[in-house]
């Protein structure tokens, strides 16, 4: 989640209605956080190319969950966990009309429960980011072939990514997953995504992955 994401679409028009809708709700909840418009239309894209389930943690008020569902294809499930209660019940509201997608709260890991996914949107537990908080395991929760997107990054400009001066270990974790190929997409001049694809096979002697 941005920090200040929601602030973000003061500029912007002809979203899509469920986009609208969910920037709406978070405007009126005074939530800031929420996917930012450039992150946003990726996820649309990511989505069309879903089968089957979709998956995301850190609802939030659902502004990303809904360009999720915006691009999704029809009879793709989504499922989004959300931690704090007042605001899974406010996405719900949300989302009431779109059978699709299910709001779960409580912790991220609940994420588990309908995996496994062809798209998983890290935004708010299992990235890594945050002291104590164990990434997630792609091969767990993921189909092979299946995408994993971790957001709200800067642009790297240097290698190991640095991050206030020190080596991004977040960052380099989901970079040199052995069960990912991962790159990272600039979006904005101060916003970069990563997007890992689990690999579909590899060898036992420990030779390259491949159909990566």
């Amino acid at each position: 989640m941005s920090r200040s994401g929601t602030d973000a679409y003061d500029s912007e028009t002809h979203l899509p209605p469920l986009v609208a809708r969910a920037v709406a709700a978070a405007r009126a909840q005074g939530f800031a956080k929420s996917c930012r418009p450039e992150q946003g239309r990726l996820l649309q894209a990511l989505a069309a190319g879903a089968q089957e389930a979709i998956g995301e943690t850190g609802t939030g008020c659902g502004v990303g969950l809904a360009w999720l569902a915006s691009g999704a294809r029809a009879g793709v499930r989504l499922v989004s966990v959300e931690l704090d209660p007042e605001r899974a019940r406010i996405a719900a509201e949300v989302f009431a009309d779109v059978p699709e997608v299910e709001i779960i709260t409580g912790d991220w890991r609940r994420i588990e429960e309908h995996a496994p996914y062809d798209l998983l949107v890290l935004d708010g537990g299992g990235n890594g980011k945050r002291a104590g908080d164990r990434p997630a395991e792609p091969d767990r929760l993921l189909r092979p072939g299946g995408r994993i997107v971790v957001d709200d990054f800067t642009p790297a400009t240097a290698w190991p990514p640095l991050l206030d001066g020190e080596v991004d270990h977040a960052r380099l974790h989901w970079l040199e997953h052995r069960d990912l190929h991962t790159v990272e997409l600039p979006l904005a001049k101060d916003l970069a995504t990563l997007v890992g694809t689990r690999r579909r096979a590899a060898s036992a002697a420990g030779t390259a992955p491949q159909g990566a």
